[in-house]
C-alpha cells in the first residue's frame, strides 16, 4: 500500500494523524475512532502487529531497508508524526475549546461518532444474529466503561506499567479513550505530574507498558479481523455507539479532582437534557449551535464516505 500513495495521499495521512492526536488529548474521544472513521484502522493495526520479534529478525538478517518495509515504516512514520505534531500544537487548541466551548465541541464529536457508526453499519451487508449480538455486546461494554466511577491508585512502577498497557489498548480501540481509562484508574493527573516533573523512572515503566500493550493488543485485533471480520466490525461499531454516552454535549459535574497544576477539574459528570443544563448551570444550553455542529460533524463523515465510494 505504501508504493501506491501519491504525495496528496501522504499529506492526507499526516492530517489523519493530526486528527488522531487531537482526539487522544480529550478524555472521552479515542484516536482509534478517528482512524476508523478515516479508513486507515485496519492498516494501522496490521502495521503495529508487524513491530515485533519477527521484524528484529528481518533487521539483523536482511538489513534496515527490509525491516522498514516489513513494518510499513513510511505509513507509521507519517501517521505518528501527525499525532506528535498535534499533541505539540493542535491538542492545546482542542483543550482550550473544550474548556471554553464544551457543549459545541462535544456536539461536534457526537455528530462525528454517530455518523461513523451508521456508516459502519451500512458497510455490513446481511446482518445475522451473531452480528447483532456482537453489536449489542460492544454497545453495552462501552456504556459500562463510560459509566464507571473513577478509582484512586497510587502511581508506582507496577501501576504505571499496567496503566500504560491498558490505556494504550483503549487508545487504539474505537469508542474508548486511553486518557479516559487513565482517569478511571485515577492515574491521569499522576502521569501528567510525572511527565511535568521529568520522573524518568516512572515514565519508563509507563512507556514500557504502552509498548507491551500495543504489540499484544494489535495482534489480537489483527487476528479478529482476519478470522471474524464482520463480527469484529459489529463489535467496534457497538463500541462507538456506546461511547456516545461519554460525548453527550450537556453534562453536569457532580465530583471534581485536582490536576497536576493544582486546578479543579471535572471527575464525575452526569448527562442532562439541554433545558436541565440551562437550569443547573444558569447559562444558555447553546442548543442551536450544538445541533449545527453535530450536523456538521455528521456531514463531514458522510462526505468522506461519499468520496471514498466515488474513488
Amino acid at each position: 500500500m505504501e508504493n501506491t500513495r501519491s504525495l496528496a495521499a501522504w499529506l492526507g495521512l499526516l492530517f489523519k494523524g493530526i486528527l488522531m492526536g487531537a482526539a487522544d488529548a480529550v478524555p472521552g474521544v479515542s484516536g482509534g475512532t478517528i482512524a476508523f472513521m478515516t479508513g486507515i484502522y485496519e492498516e494501522l493495526i496490521d502495521s503495529l502487529r508487524r513491530c515485533g520479534p519477527n521484524a528484529l529478525v528481518i533487521l539483523f538478517r536482511q538489513g534496515p531497508a527490509a525491516f522498514w518495509r516489513s513494518i510499513n515504516g513510511n505509513f507509521l512514520l507519517v501517521l505518528i508524526s501527525g499525532v506528535l505534531l498535534s499533541l505539540i500544537g493542535v491538542a492545546r487548541s482542542v483543550l482550550y475549546l473544550l474548556d471554553t466551548y464544551p457543549v459545541q465541541l462535544w456536539a461536534l464529536f457526537f455528530g462525528l461518532i454517530l455518523a461513523s457508526t451508521l456508516v459502519i453499519i451500512r458497510m455490513m451487508s446481511g446482518w445475522q444474529r451473531n452480528s447483532t449480538a456482537f453489536f449489542m455486546l460492544g454497545t453495552l461494554l462501552a456504556l459500562l466503561v463510560t459509566s464507571l466511577t473513577p478509582m484512586t491508585l497510587e502511581l508506582t512502577p507496577i501501576t504505571a506499567f499496567a496503566g500504560g498497557m491498558i490505556a494504550i489498548c483503549a487508545m487504539i480501540l474505537p469508542g474508548v479513550s486511553g486518557s479516559f481509562i487513565l482517569l478511571l484508574l485515577g492515574l491521569y493527573a499522576p502521569v501528567l505530574a510525572a511527565l511535568k516533573g521529568f520522573e524518568w523512572q516512572t515514565l519508563s515503566f509507563f512507556v514500557a507498558g504502552c509498548a507491551v500493550g500495543l504489540m499484544a493488543f494489535s495482534r489480537v485485533l489483527h487476528w479478529m479481523f482476519e478470522r471474524y471480520h464482520a463480527l469484529t466490525l459489529a463489535l467496534l461499531a457497538g463500541f462507538m455507539l456506546g461511547s456516545l454516552n461519554k460525548v453527550w454535549p450537556w453534562k453536569y459535574t457532580v465530583a471534581y479532582t485536582i490536576n497536576s497544576k493544582g486546578e479543579e477539574v471535572a471527575l464525575v459528570q452526569d448527562n442532562v437534557l439541554p433545558w436541565s443544563y440551562a437550569e443547573l448551570h444558569g447559562e444558555p444550553a447553546s442548543l442551536v449551535s450544538a445541533l449545527a455542529l453535530a450536523a456538521l460533524g455528521a456531514g463531514m463523515v458522510l462526505a468522506l464516505e461519499w468520496r471514498s465510494q466515488r474513488s
